[in-house]
């Protein structure tokens, strides 16, 4: 949902910003990099300390280079294999960091293993949930399903609830229980997005695979005419 409609908003929106970096010759590469480098450092250096809303401000300001890198490509003719390789991957850096600060929270003086082992079921779940999509695409298949809850919805339901909980180290009373509720929702949301994918797989390689049974019988019969 949020891929279909919110990455349009903020696409037009970050055009200047993008145009801006090209006339700087800063190259999408860069920017792609440098948008990881920040994610990973706000996620495991506020995270584990439980710093959840200063973790978060400064994880925003550098994930919205996920949109900037492929606007400045496009804007540039330059769209490539290895722009989508590099961004695709560092994706899943940027996302294991993330719930990997949590976990280390919930591991640490957070105190609560089960949140702990929530936090890591996040982050396997969304690293798996991509993979499935990439398998089917690369084995032919268009695994075309719009999952409940993909990247983007894990980072906004998670990113917020935990902005919001940081809000406890400013007196706000009980605001922290907003991120596990967050990290529960992520969770079975992966779980039944991963179902879905799974599920869209299986049937597309069925109709595949009896489409080209289909096809194979009619060059047999036109060659047996």
């Amino acid at each position: 949902m949020l891929n279909k409609y919110a990455r349009a908003f903020f696409t037009r929106v970050l055009t200047p910003f993008a145009a801006f970096l090209i006339r700087r010759g800063v190259s999408p590469d860069t920017v792609t990099l440098l948008g990881t480098a920040g994610v990973v450092a706000g996620a495991l250096v506020f995270f584990p300390r439980g710093e959840f809303f200063w973790g978060t401000i400064v994880i925003t300001l550098f994930v919205f280079s996920d949109l900037v890198d492929g606007n400045m490509a496009r804007q540039l003719g330059r769209t490539s294999r290895w722009g989508a390789f590099l961004d695709s991957t560092l994706d899943r850096v940027a996302d294991g960091a993330i719930f990997g600060g949590f976990a280390l929270w919930y591991a640490g003086n957070g105190d609560n293993n089960a949140l702990c082992a929530v936090s890591i079921f996040c982050l396997a779940s969304g690293q798996v949930v991509s993979y499935t999509k990439a398998r089917g695409e690369s084995i032919g298949l268009p695994v075309a399903v719009n999952g409940l809850v993909e990247r983007a919805e894990r980072l906004v339901i998670s990113l917020v609830a935990a902005g919001l909980a940081g809000f406890h180290k400013f007196g706000v009373p009980h605001i922290q229980i907003l991120l596990p509720i967050a990290l529960w929702i992520v969770a079975v949301g992966s779980l039944v997005t991963l179902v879905q994918r799974v599920v869209t797989v299986r049937r597309e390689s069925a109709e595949a695979e009896a489409a080209a049974e289909r096809e194979k019988a009619s060059h047999g019969s036109e060659a047996a005419q």
